[in-house]
């Protein structure tokens, strides 16, 4: 891998984001019982961390789609790789997502989730890339937001590659 890489998100951002966010989200959710679908492979280790801050009782399911191949761009055909295993009729969902770029593979999750008939719906997304939206789509939970560039590390990957960075990184 010869991309030339500029750190974008240190891991004491990091760190203080996913914490701000478990707070959040542990406030929203008191006395209930939320499912989080952590959307594979690149919110995995955002979903570790995240877990561990919260002061709720949660479950943890995993759905996997894929739409980008080897490309940095989104091939725009969507499949489910991994399918949750649990019922979701009548609980909280809360998807946790790495990133939210065009909104085409979260639009297609969403819809996929709501036929299952949760009670509610929500997202939470490490970074939210606002500025290439090709459909609306609301995150709920928003770690980090950015206008360009195409980023890896912290879980998000390139061709399989920078996952196990622990900071976040553009690249060139």
């Amino acid at each position: 891998m010869t991309e030339e890489l500029k750190l974008l998100f240190s891991k004491k951002e990091i760190a203080e984001t996913v914490a701000r966010l478990a707070h959040e989200i542990s406030a929203d959710y008191a006395n209930k019982q939320v499912v989080l679908i952590g959307v594979l492979k690149g919110a995995f280790v955002f979903l570790a961390d995240l877990v561990r801050q919260l002061t709720i009782p949660v479950e943890i399911e995993f759905m996997r789609i894929a739409s980008y191949g080897s490309q940095k761009e989104s091939s725009g055909e969507i499949i489910i790789k991994k399918d949750v295993e649990i019922s979701l009729e009548g609980k909280d969902i809360l998807v946790i997502e790495d990133i939210v770029d065009t909104g085409l593979s979260l639009t297609f999750l969403l819809d996929h989730l709501r036929e299952r008939n949760p009670s509610s719906l929500k997202i939470c997304a490490l970074v939210d890339k606002k500025s290439r939206r090709e459909v609306e789509v609301e995150v709920d939970y928003i770690g980090f937001t950015i206008d360009e560039g195409f980023i890896v590390g912290y879980g998000i990957d390139f061709n399989e590659g920078y996952r196990a960075l622990p900071e976040i990184f553009v690249v060139d």
